[in-house]
């Protein structure tokens, strides 16, 4: 009684006790979500499927994205139907995973991702000593796959056909205070999996939601559990969150929560690092542009400009010790990303793209003969031009080198005839062929004489 009072006093409210069984219902008036922000495909998969006997719902990060009025980049969808029946009723299905077993269902290039209700048999799945889930392919009740669900805005599910909203968390109640909170015991459900602590920053950042204090209290402690998930997971969820539009403020988000550490070595010192950091910074928000203006953003470029300042200082390092530029340079990338590989799992064709941006930069001092009109032809001129520039924008390099590479790039013939010109007349420090010297007759026919590396 007097703790009521208290809480009244306070203007505290008392939390509202739910029966997780059992959802809120939310109907069209109630949620607010217009029809036409729905995809089509999306509309196809639940009423085939509803057709066919089962139930079946838009769930997760979609159903969100439609309360906040957002139209969903992806539709996922849950259903009672097992994995083998999901795929019997479409022509392009297949079953994926070995975690958990998915359906994807392919409208020509569009990707919806199928699940089966998941059970609550996390207690008896199989568990590694840090008690991450190895596997855990029980089905179940949908109440029970709410609760399995990470968090509560994620927890709730839309049907098209009626448009009804599910919620059994309070989902709703948290997209209106803008709060982002885990379903059930925090330090239990990251254990499970610890890429949660990695949404939840991410979320975050993205939706720019407070995270409720005992969903965030456990993070800093358990952080080191990332070093558990297999690579190719971490590398999957670093994508989403440097690509999400909020990249920035994501990193921003994770060095705070103290997940950073590991994910990309060596950042914090980057970070600290005047010209580093700018560098950084500019590449996030080139990113974070271009990805809120719905253009295409290469990951190869966004973790080459993540890792640059990394190579530099081993390119640097090794030109020290004696190595020539070129090979200098490439022995930094190696260990660079032989580095990286291990924890984030790139894949080759992002390791290649970034090697490829990276070779171009000292070309890009090459302004004589026909070396700029061969770098044009360049496969990754673009990306490595573009590189070129944020380099120059954030001090590391002469901005004349940039705006004379951009003049080159946008001229005609006889506009990139006289940069040529220009820039072999330019005054300051250049590397000069030295004096050819007549040949001397020596034994066996031999000439002397020197050559530029």
């Amino acid at each position: 009684m007097i703790k009521k009072f208290i809480r009244k006093i306070l203007g505290v409210k008392d939390k509202v006790v739910r029966d997780p069984t059992e959802p809120i219902i939310l109907g069209p008036a109630d949620h607010g979500i217009d029809p036409k922000l729905l995809s089509s495909n999306a509309i196809r998969v639940t009423q085939t499927l509803q057709e066919n006997g089962f139930k079946a719902f838009v769930v997760g990060g979609a159903v969100r994205d439609l309360l906040l009025g957002v139209k969903p980049k992806d539709f996922d969808i849950a259903t009672d139907a097992t994995p083998e029946q999901v795929k019997r009723l479409f022509r392009r299905a297949f079953i994926i995973g070995k975690r958990f077993q998915i359906v994807h269902v392919m409208f020509g290039q569009d990707l919806l991702e199928v699940t089966t209700f998941r059970g609550a048999g996390s207690i008896s799945a199989p568990k590694d000593e840090h008690g991450r889930v190895l596997r855990d392919n029980i089905f179940g009740p949908q109440h029970e796959d709410a609760m399995r669900r990470d968090f509560t805005i994620n927890a709730m599910y839309y049907d098209p056909a009626t448009q009804m909203v599910l919620d059994y968390h309070g989902g709703i109640e948290d997209i209106r205070d803008k709060t982002l909170r885990i379903i059930g015991q925090p330090e239990a459900r990251y254990r499970e999996d610890p890429v949660r602590m990695l949404r939840v920053v991410r979320f975050a950042a993205k939706l720019q939601f407070t995270i409720e204090p005992n969903t965030r209290a456990p993070i800093s402690v358990m952080a080191p559990l990332i070093n558990n998930v297999p690579a190719p997971r971490v590398f999957d969820e670093m994508l989403k969150l440097l690509m999400s539009g909020h990249a920035l403020a994501c990193l921003q988000q994770l060095r705070t929560e103290g997940l950073h550490h590991g994910l990309l070595p060596l950042l914090d010192v980057v970070l600290e690092q005047p010209i580093g950091m700018r560098f950084v910074m500019l590449a996030l928000e080139s990113t974070d542009k271009r990805v809120m203006a719905g253009k295409g953003v290469s990951p190869g470029f966004l973790f080459a400009s993540l890792l640059w300042h990394q190579v530099l200082e081993k390119w640097t390092a090794y030109r020290a010790s004696g190595e020539s530029p070129i090979p200098a340079l490439h022995l930094a990338a190696d260990d660079v990303l032989d580095s990286q590989t291990e924890k984030l799992a790139l894949q080759r064709k992002i390791g290649s793209d970034m090697r490829d941006i990276w070779s171009m930069q000292p070309r890009f001092e090459r302004r004589t003969g026909k070396s700029p009109y061969k770098l044009l032809e360049h496969l990754r001129f673009r990306a490595g031009y573009d590189f070129l520039l944020l380099r120059c924008e954030s001090g590391e390099i002469d901005m004349e080198l940039g705006e004379w590479w951009t003049a080159f790039y946008e001229g005609d013939a006889t506009e990139r005839e006289q940069l040529l010109a220009s820039a072999h007349s330019a005054p300051g420090p250049k590397r000069k062929r030295p004096p050819r010297r007549a040949p001397r007759n020596k034994p066996n026919g031999a000439t002397g004489g020197m050559s530029e590396e």
